[in-house]
């Protein structure tokens, strides 16, 4: 009796498929799949992450009644890309999918994403001048547009307010440099109880990367075949994290100490801010000293921003559906309520300026901060978007930075002489691009 039910079972799942086939080829509907993960691309704390796509594609279907969307729920970002290699290997990726910042350079570099200038250019519907400039750079690969972002995150620096205050310091404002910076984290660190040990301090996590973008400077040439680590704007960056270092007279500072209270200033990128200023992860982290978010400080010959992160959308190469799967890539990040619903339900901010500048994005902002108004404001923060630095794109870029960084670790933490060092470093880096 049970052989009989699942033989029927099996039965009725195959006829249900054939029919939806035939109605499918009556009706011309073209199924896409997307590509997307469970939780925040920012690793903070969001339940809603699947909500701005559902909607998304309702209204999207709504429009365009021959088209389906559907997506597999539940794989979460740290197994996301092991996933969607293994569907690229398979041959059946997805049409559309998100695609994180590791893997860009490679999936760019084996042609497994659709080359957009040509979708772009002819699609009159489609006006990527509306984006910031840095987003658009943001999806490019030596000069082509493979993928576009759905949201951005840019960089901020977190403020202890309470320590500040105690210390008689005033919260920074606008356009403040590096020695601002060092000159008021000079004045934090300290033994506060008398022990002879320096339980106070002024930064963790400002390391050598964002010293060097928020001077002005870049680690290797656009091409990818030269670096820059030789250069003077590098050499300075290096040499200010190793002085703001030195600080601590050899203490390794950590994030338990500034969740603590005890460190004045950690870079933040917005997500996270959104995130844990908004209740209940502002009272579970943050809830024992006030805190604000400030543009990053610039260096001599800088800006007040660093690098952008963001959420990057691509097409297959192999898409049976390109027409359809332009549209939709098109439609979560182009259409205005969708990009409105970023900061609804996400915690970026939209990747078309005029909707992240509107009205109607700083009432949003403050609809999820109701006790206090969020001092960040949308000018605030489309002026570090326009500022931040987007890395040249080459498949070598994420091995040669590790290189980098193991050394210029040593040079922060030991004795080794910064300008020497950094020639030596940049001789073998060359050789390692050209090879």
């Amino acid at each position: 009796m049970k052989h009989k039910k699942r033989v029927i079972i099996i039965i009725l799942v195959i006829l249900i498929i054939f029919l939806f086939n035939i109605y499918k080829k009556l009706n011309n509907i073209v199924v896409l799949e997307l590509g997307i993960f469970a939780g925040s691309m920012y690793d903070v704390p969001n339940w809603q992450s699947y909500k701005t796509f559902d909607e998304a594609i309702e209204k999207f279907q709504n429009l365009h009644p021959n088209i389906r969307i559907k997506y597999r729920s539940g794989t979460l970002k740290n197994d996301y890309s092991e996933w969607l290699a293994q569907k690229i290997i398979n041959g059946d990726e997805p049409d559309v999918f998100c695609v994180l910042p590791g893997d860009f350079n490679t999936f760019a570099s084996i042609g497994i994403m659709k080359n957009l200038d040509e979708l772009i250019k002819r699609d009159k519907s489609f006006n990527i001048n509306r984006m910031y400039l840095n987003a658009i750079k943001f999806g490019q690969f030596q000069g082509v547009q493979y993928a576009i972002p759905k949201e951005l995150d840019p960089q901020l620096m977190f403020v202890n307010k309470t320590l500040l205050k105690k210390e008689g310091i005033q919260v920074p404002k606008g356009n403040w440099t590096w020695e601002d910076f060092y000159n008021i984290c000079r004045k934090i660190t300290k033994d506060t109880d008398g022990d002879g040990k320096i339980d106070q301090f002024g930064s963790v996590g400002f390391n050598w990367k964002i010293a060097v973008y928020t001077n002005g400077e870049q680690f290797f040439d656009q091409s990818g075949k030269k670096a820059m680590f030789d250069s003077k704007g590098v050499i300075e960056a290096v040499k200010f994290v190793k002085a703001l270092n030195d600080l601590n007279q050899n203490f390794k500072v950590n994030l338990e100490d500034f969740d603590n209270g005890r460190v004045a200033f950690r870079p933040f990128s917005f997500s996270a801010y959104k995130a844990y200023k908004t209740y209940p992860y502002r009272i579970i982290k943050y809830a024992q000293f006030d805190w604000e978010c400030i543009k990053l400080p610039r260096g001599p010959n800088g800006r007040n921003a660093s690098e952008l992160n963001a959420m990057l959308f691509g097409i297959s190469s192999r898409t049976k559906h390109t027409k359809e799967a332009w549209e939709f890539l098109k439609f979560i990040t182009y259409n205005d309520e969708i990009q409105m619903d970023v900061l609804r339900y996400s915690h970026g901010i939209p990747v078309l300026r005029d909707v992240t500048e509107s009205k109607k994005a700083e009432e949003e902002l403050l609809k999820y901060n109701p006790e206090e108004e969020i001092s960040v404001d949308t000018k605030v923060l489309s002026d570090v978007v326009e500022q931040s630095v987007v890395p040249p794109r080459f498949h070598k870029y994420d091995e040669a930075v590790e290189i980098a960084d193991r050394e210029i670790y040593q040079i922060i933490k030991g004795d080794k002489e910064v300008e020497d060092t950094l020639i030596k470093l940049n001789s073998e880096l060359n050789d390692f691009l050209n090879q």
